[in-house]
This record gives structure tokens, sequence and C-alpha cells, in this order.
């Protein structure tokens, strides 16, 4: 038995309306059930006429669903998202190569995708800073992504370096605090304060497992859908950009719940 126009315009409540509206504007359709039997042209028309007149009426209904509909495909994507990071877990957090600021045996663990060059990852670094000053359980994981250009992979070929000599956290910690560009000129200077060795770690830099680091943290963040830095994973959630010290401190102390169980 076909719906009437009656029953149609009945059943197409501010929700209905919102979705239909949608599909008037070409965006992706919603399927009918199988067992439905489809629309006559009548009741298509007496359809296209109840959303004419509602959006008329009310245009904030146009605007409310897509706002409601992106935030599905918000909800969906983090959803996917929090299976990846699980399925990398080991990757993130126990590599044992990897550099680690904070306490190395902290109970929560932040994973940090971050390149020298970018302005939000030094926008980052303090507020950082503070979380790892003010909570000897945060375990930061670094993961040099240099996307940035030339300049960025030399700087990160020149940190994973300094990791071989104890001074990564030191050579970011200056790296981040720079004026200016990371020029070699620059992280010479800079590595010689800091009393590293720069032949040495000039060499080690064209070493081909600092190479393969660095393909490796572009895959793992490539399979994650990271498109940008600075990028945290703290517990299962990705997040985006640079927050402040009350947000990191916030997220934190929620994994360390979820990790408790509570």
């Amino acid at each position: 038995m076909r719906p009437s126009a009656g029953a149609a315009r009945a059943a197409l409540g501010r929700g209905a309306v919102a979705l239909l509206a949608l599909l008037l504007l070409g965006l992706p359709a919603l399927a009918q059930p199988a067992s439905a039997e489809p629309f006559t042209e009548a009741q298509r028309e007496e359809v296209v006429r109840i959303l004419r007149d509602a959006l008329t009426r009310d245009p904030s209904i146009l605007r409310d669903a897509i706002a409601a509909l992106q935030e599905d495909d918000e909800r969906l994507q983090a959803a996917g998202r929090g299976g990846a990071i699980r399925a990398e877990r080991a990757a993130l957090i126990a590599d044992p190569a990897d550099p680690v600021r904070g306490n190395p045996q902290g109970d929560v663990t932040i994973v940090e995708f971050h390149d020298i060059r970018c302005g939000f990852c030094r926008r980052l670094h303090p507020e950082m800073e503070a979380v790892i000053a003010a909570d000897r359980g945060v375990r930061v994981v670094m993961k040099d992504l240099p996307i940035l250009g030339p300049q960025s992979v030399f700087g990160a070929r020149a940190l994973l370096a300094a990791h071989r000599q104890g001074g990564y956290a030191r050579l970011q910690d200056a790296l981040m605090r720079m004026r200016g560009e990371p020029t070699e000129a620059a992280i010479q200077a800079e590595v010689r304060r800091l009393g590293l060795d720069w032949q040495r770690l000039r060499r080690d830099m064209e070493d081909p497992a600092i190479a393969a680091r660095l393909d490796a943290n572009i895959a793992l963040a490539q399979r994650l859908a990271i498109r940008g830095t600075p990028a945290l994973i703290i517990g299962d959630t990705l997040v985006p950009g640079a927050v402040d010290r009350a947000t990191l401190a916030s997220l934190v102390a929620a994994a360390r719940a979820a990790q408790r169980g509570g």
C-alpha cells in the first residue's frame, strides 16, 4: 500500500524536513528501506512543497541539519580513528628508539607529532613543558614529522642524531624557542652551545636508519589520517593543533581515569 500525501505530510517532523531539504540541495541521498514502496510523482511534489514552506518559515532548519550531519560525520570519523589508534598502539608508544620527554615510566603517554618549523608546534611547546613539569606521571613520545620542507627534514635529522648523544630534549627545546629559520649554521650553533659533538652529530644525520625512522613516522601519520602538525594522541583521542595547558591536563586526567576503569 502506497503512503498517502496526507500521511507523508504528517510524518515530516522537523528532523525529517531538514534531511529531505539536504536531498533537494544535492547532498548524499538517504536510502529507503528495501521493503518500502517508492513515492508517486504527486507525493514527491507534495513533499517538495512541504519542504519549501518549512524552509521559508524557518531557514534555520537547513543550518541545523547541516550542523547535525557534520557532527555525525565527526563522530564516525573519531570512532574509526580510535580503532586505528588502538591498532597502532605499539608503534605509537612502545618503540624503544623513540625520543621520550617527561617521565619515561609515566602512567599516561602523550604522542606528539611535530615539525620544528611549525608555528603551532612552537606555540604548543611551552604548554607541554608546563604539563610535564606539573604532572610527574606524564610521558611524551616524540614523533618527528618533517612536512614543511628541506629545513624541516634537516632539523628532524639533527634531533634524531642528537638523541644518540642524549641531547634530543635539550636541542628540541632550543629549536622550538629559536627565532628565525633553523638553518644548518643556526642548528650547529645550538648544538655547540649545548655541549654536543657537532662532528659526530653531522655524521649520524646521514645514517640511513635516521631516514628510515622519519619515513616510518610519516607512514604512521598517514595510517592515522594525521594531516598536519602538531598532532597529539592521548589515550584513544587524536588532538589536532595546538591546545593550552588546561586542555592538555584535562585530556591527561581523562586518559588516566580511563586506564583505571573510571
